[in-house]
């Protein structure tokens, strides 16, 4: 999912993959969200295991090979251990845990399968960091979604929106800032931001993205209101620092993806979703900025 504008090259086809993420995404998420549990549990599993399995793809372009049915359940692992804790405070033993497992089992593991040649640390970090990158990020869904009842934002009544609200915030500020920068950087954006990893990405459409994406963190703000009424984010700059800091966010998100995808020499992460790509190529900003978005409603509770 492309943060920063691009040129106008095959605008069709990239608008019609941010309108199919968008119309599918959204409504799905929100849905799975309002059932909560395992509901939201599984699907984000699976989703982290297939991104696993996607970095390995990309490692092996250049002969480096993770151990992947590793990774896969790792990451899942690390997806499941949230919804069963979803705490923090209660989910970080058994996520480093979980991490501490895969290291020792890969740095085994390599022992036995991986001759000098065969890039044995190169297989022992891809695999710890898929796991890392794909579980640790999709759980956080997890975690944002318990924040209200953790953190006693929703007041007395608590609404079953409220988790789902405070996963929106993320996924506004990065679709809604996505949609802007896209729409900028195909009509002005002449001067490229990264051209060695992405080529299509503009200065204009960076600009346009941190600013739709202040807005959508406005936006939010007035609308969580509703259904959080205790929540620390108040008054309209707070919120848009929120999300200029997500927005950006999600152009390292896309820029990151980008240079694996380059230096592995391939268009797409994988082929999950039919003309669309891969896990990777839908939720590359994501990736950044749901536990970004955990970070910082954290730090903001903080200081209040």
């Amino acid at each position: 999912m492309p943060s920063a504008a691009s040129t106008n090259s095959t605008p069709l086809g990239d608008l019609g993959k941010r309108v199919f993420v968008a119309v599918l995404g959204i409504p799905t998420v929100l849905g799975l969200l309002y059932v909560g549990g395992w509901a939201v549990g599984v699907p984000l599993a699976l989703m982290a295991a297939l991104g696993v399995r996607e970095i390995g793809r990309l490692a092996a372009a250049h002969g480096v090979q993770p151990f992947r049915w590793l990774g896969m359940l790792g990451a899942a692992a690390l997806v499941l251990a949230a919804v069963q804790w979803p705490s923090f405070v209660q989910y970080a033993p058994w996520a480093l845990s979980i991490l501490g497992v895969v290291l020792a089992v890969s740095m085994v593991a390599m022992l036995f399968s991986r001759s000098p040649k065969e890039h044995p640390l190169g297989s022992v970090a891809v695999t710890v960091f898929g796991v890392a990158y794909l579980g640790l990020s999709l759980a956080s869904v997890v975690l944002l979604d318990a924040m209200p009842a953790a953190r006693g934002w929703s007041g007395v009544e608590e609404s079953r929106w409220a988790g789902a609200m405070v996963v929106l915030l993320p996924i506004a500020a990065t679709w809604i800032g996505d949609a802007a920068a896209y729409f900028a950087g195909s009509a002005w954006g002449r001067r490229k931001l990264a051209p060695r990893i992405s080529p299509k990405k503009s200065w204009v459409g960076l600009w346009t993205e941190l600013a739709a994406a202040a807005l959508a963190g406005v936006a939010w703000m007035e609308a969580a209101r509703t259904v959080l009424p205790r929540m620390p984010v108040r008054g309209a700059a707070t919120a848009a620092v929120l999300g200029i800091a997500l927005g950006l966010g999600a152009v390292l998100g896309d820029l990151v993806e980008s240079l694996f995808k380059r230096e592995a020499g391939v268009k797409d992460s994988g082929s999950v979703f039919p003309g669309h790509g891969g896990v990777l190529d839908r939720l590359d900003a994501l990736v950044f900025t749901l536990p970004l978005a955990y970070v910082l409603l954290s730090l903001v509770e903080a200081v209040r």
